[in-house]
C-alpha cells in the first residue's frame, strides 16, 4: 500500500489533470489541486477509520464543497471552478468499469452488489456536495443578517 504522501502526490497530479482539461484559470490551479488532493486524503482516512467507501466518498465530498466554498469567496471566483476538478478523483469510476464487466460475464450477483455500492458513493457525493452548500448559504444568510441588525443600531 502507499503511504498518505504518495497519495496525495498522485492526487495532486490527478487533480492537476482534470484542472487543464476543464480550464481553470492559471492563478487558481494550485487552489484547486489542493483542493482535490485534500479531498482523497480525507476519503482515505474515513475509509481506514470507518470502513466504508460510501462514507468516505460523503466525508471527502463535505471537505471539497467547504474548500471549494472558502477558495470561492478567498479568489472571488465561482466555486465550481474548485468543485469540478476537486471531486472527479472521488468518482467511482473503478466500480463502474466492474460493475459493467460483471454485466458482461453474467454475474448478476455481482453486478448488482458492485452497482448499488456505486451508486450510494455517487449518491453520497452529492450529497456531501449538498450538505455544504445548503450549510454554507445558511452561515452566510446568518452572517449577513447580524451585520445588517448591527448597522440599523
Amino acid at each position: 500500500m502507499m503511504t498518505i504522501i504518495q497519495q496525495f502526490l498522485l492526487a495532486l497530479f490527478a487533480t492537476l489533470g482534470f484542472a487543464i482539461i476543464f480550464r481553470v484559470p492559471k492563478k487558481l490551479i494550485p487552489v484547486s489541486i489542493i483542493v482535490g488532493a485534500l479531498g482523497w486524503i480525507t476519503y482515505l482516512i474515513s475509509l481506514y477509520y470507518f470502513d466504508s467507501p460510501v462514507i468516505g466518498c460523503f466525508i471527502g465530498a463535505c471537505l471539497v464543497g467547504l474548500c471549494s466554498t472558502l477558495a470561492a469567496y478567498v479568489f472571488k471566483n465561482a466555486a465550481t471552478v474548485f468543485i469540478i476538478p476537486g471531486i472527479l478523483c472521488l468518482v467511482p469510476g473503478s466500480k463502474i468499469f466492474y460493475t459493467m464487466e460483471a454485466l458482461l460475464k453474467d454475474n448478476l450477483t455481482g453486478m448488482a452488489e458492485t452497482g448499488l455500492q456505486t451508486l450510494m458513493m455517487a449518491g453520497a457525493i452529492a450529497m456531501g456536495l449538498l450538505v455544504m452548500g445548503a450549510c454554507t448559504n445558511v452561515v452566510r444568510a446568518l452572517i449577513h443578517k447580524t451585520v445588517t441588525l448591527k448597522d440599523k443600531f
